[in-house]
């Protein structure tokens, strides 16, 4: 415990939490901006727009600095805390009672993550980054992936079977995985070189697509999408780790079976943080004391209803737009 404590892996530890913060922050605030505009260029004349760009820059700059002190395996599924922070803060801004769902999704999460840390949190900084050989393999595989996923996605069988979401879902998690295994070596490597301008290339258009990809999964619905990417982009950066950087468990098999567990609780509880929410229906003011039928929950913010934003599903930004890395 004495050497976790005095190890670089606890600051990557705290830099992942107030990373996860702000994008839950930004998150929210792009929400409410969301709801008090009907498109997007009225959405860039607000002040508070630009703050929540701000928040994801300052997001994303933390995460790719606790990547220099901490290892892919521990840092990527500690961003599923935008989800558990979502959650308070949602319901905090706009006055409504957290569900029950919502509360035994956070205990899953927070309970598996904890786990993990646990089995991941050891040794000092990583050393070991990839070498060009292996960005250009990761960099082909990834692509390879997404390309896949995107063909199945834009078919006739994924538009009639409904999977065509969470085909895209699952490209913008494999992006984004791979674009943070290559953010890692920029925050780690040396000097600059070619090599490392050709990583930063790589890892700014994986994290763009991770994006792009995201707004068409969320075009099917949020609660799955939502909940595939937020798993497959700490998987895959997970996947890397181990096998090209050597990353791995402690405590031998008790580790392993305490970071399986682990993540077959964050899963449970990412899926239910993902899970649509109904609202109840709202005392319209000046109608009559008529009430206002509740939204059916279409993934979109209504610009009259801003207080279904405890729902994550109105959060869209927090996994696929927000969280590129």
């Amino acid at each position: 415990m004495t050497d976790f404590l005095a190890s670089p892996v606890l600051l990557a530890v705290a830099l992942s939490l107030v990373s996860a913060v702000c994008y839950a922050a930004a998150a929210v605030v792009q929400a409410r901006t969301a709801a008090g505009t009907a498109s997007l260029r009225g959405a860039l004349t607000r002040g508070s727009w630009w703050g929540s760009v701000a928040l994801n820059g300052v997001g994303a700059l933390l995460h790719v600095v606790a990547l220099r002190y901490g290892p892919l395996t521990l840092v990527q599924p500690l961003g599923a805390l935008s989800l558990v922070v979502a959650v308070p803060l949602g319901s905090l801004v706009t006055r409504r009672r957290t569900s029950g769902t919502q509360w035994r999704g956070t205990a899953f999460t927070l309970v598996g993550l904890t786990a993990l840390l646990a089995a991941t949190a050891s040794g000092g900084a990583p050393a070991d980054t990839l070498g060009t050989g292996e960005v250009l393999l990761v960099a082909l595989a990834a692509v390879t992936a997404v390309v896949a996923l995107v063909r199945f996605a834009s078919g006739r069988r994924a538009a009639t079977a409904g999977g065509g979401g969470l085909a895209f879902a699952a490209a913008s998690g494999i992006a984004s995985g791979a674009g943070s295994t290559l953010a890692q070596k920029l925050a780690v490597g040396g000097a600059p070189t070619w090599s490392v301008a050709l990583v930063t290339v790589l890892a700014v258009g994986l994290a763009a697509a991770g994006v792009l990809l995201a707004q068409n999964a969320y075009r099917s619905g949020l609660g799955g999408p939502l909940a595939l990417l937020t798993l497959v982009n700490p998987v895959t950066a997970s996947a890397i780790g181990v096998t090209l950087l050597g990353e791995g468990v402690q405590y031998g098999g008790v580790g392993t079976f305490l970071a399986l567990t682990g993540a077959v609780a964050s899963v449970r509880g990412v899926i239910l943080l993902s899970r649509p929410q109904d609202s109840r229906p709202l005392e319209a003011e000046g109608t009559g004391g008529r009430p206002r039928a509740a939204r059916a929950n279409s993934g979109f913010t209504d610009i009259n209803n801003f207080t279904d934003i405890s729902n994550l599903a109105d959060i869209s930004n927090l996994t696929g737009v927000s969280r590129a890395l």
